[in-house]
């Protein structure tokens, strides 16, 4: 069983790369996340990989970090989401975001993803509710957000859903800024910085 890979990115395809090890190409199929955040060759790149094995394919999923991959195991224990659909919806919406679209019911944020539609988003909501908050939300190798105090958040989150976004996107823009911003981050700066995160999602 294959759980990591290290080598030079050979091609980049639709979905997937050639990852060549010691003069052994592999394909490994990846999220557009992942592929985007490959380095150019010659630089020497890790990725974990998940291993699926059937009787006529042994298929490789590469992921940037443990994040994306516990995230594409949890996604593919859900009836109707094969491998194809958990990177669909990886391509779409980061760990964090993931979290934050299900903690808010959010349907119509998961049918972004192509291959889900409005029965199957209700489905992952259902399933997954009581899974996500113990899921970890860095992405890509980023670290996740430091804890900050409650109430700014909170009235940011409320500040934006009152201006009529939904309430997932905004909790995904408020996260990136405080992160950014750091600790004692003040109230005015994470609604403005949130709104223009937010400007540039469209």
């Amino acid at each position: 069983m294959i759980a990591m890979l290290t080598g030079r990115v050979e091609a980049l395809q639709d979905g997937s790369c050639i990852l060549d090890v010691n003069g052994v190409g592999y394909l490994v199929q990846a999220s557009s996340r992942t592929l985007a955040a490959l380095p150019p060759s010659p630089a020497p790149v890790k990725l974990l990989i998940d291993t699926h094995v059937r009787e006529d394919a042994i298929q490789l999923y590469g992921f940037a970090d443990s994040a994306e991959r516990d995230w594409f195991r949890l996604l593919t224990t859900v009836q109707g989401v094969g491998a194809k659909v958990a990177l669909s919806v990886l391509s779409a919406l980061s760990p964090r975001d993931l979290i934050g679209a299900i903690a808010a019911g959010d349907k119509a944020g998961l049918t972004r993803a192509p291959g889900v539609g409005p029965r199957l988003a209700v489905r992952l909501l259902t399933e997954l509710r009581d899974k996500a908050g113990a899921m970890p939300s860095s992405s890509l190798g980023m670290p996740s957000a430091a804890p900050r105090p409650a109430s700014v958040a909170d009235d940011a989150l409320s500040a934006l859903i009152n201006l009529g976004y939904r309430r997932a996107e905004a909790q995904a823009a408020i996260g990136r800024v405080v992160e950014r911003l750091g600790d004692g981050a003040a109230l005015d700066g994470v609604i403005r910085d949130s709104l223009r995160e937010l400007a540039r999602a469209i």
